[in-house]
């Protein structure tokens, strides 16, 4: 999921995993496919607010071993790999 966050010109970018992560990361093409380690919250779930100019964002998510798209965004895009990537607009 992601969301605007609570500064100006940040947003937010939360999962939550259902199978006990251990490691969970963001990477896209804000991070130039970089993976950014999450942060753990109390309730369980990982996220990670990043500044980011409005535009379209390809993105996914990698936890523990799997890269995958955010549950909680329906809009993808085909990436060079022929898998699908979650897309944000900001």
């Amino acid at each position: 999921m992601f969301a605007k966050g609570r500064k100006k010109d940040t947003v937010k970018f939360s999962i939550s995993p259902s199978n006990g992560a251990k490691k969970v990361f963001i990477a896209g093409d804000f991070t130039e496919w970089e993976p950014v380690r999450m942060r753990k919250q109390k309730d369980g779930s990982y996220s990670l607010t990043l500044t980011m100019s409005s535009g379209e964002y390809q993105y996914k998510f990698q936890v523990d071993d799997d890269w995958l798209l955010d549950p909680d965004n329906q809009s993808s895009a085909v990436n060079s790999f022929g898998t699908l990537n979650s897309v944000a607009k900001i």
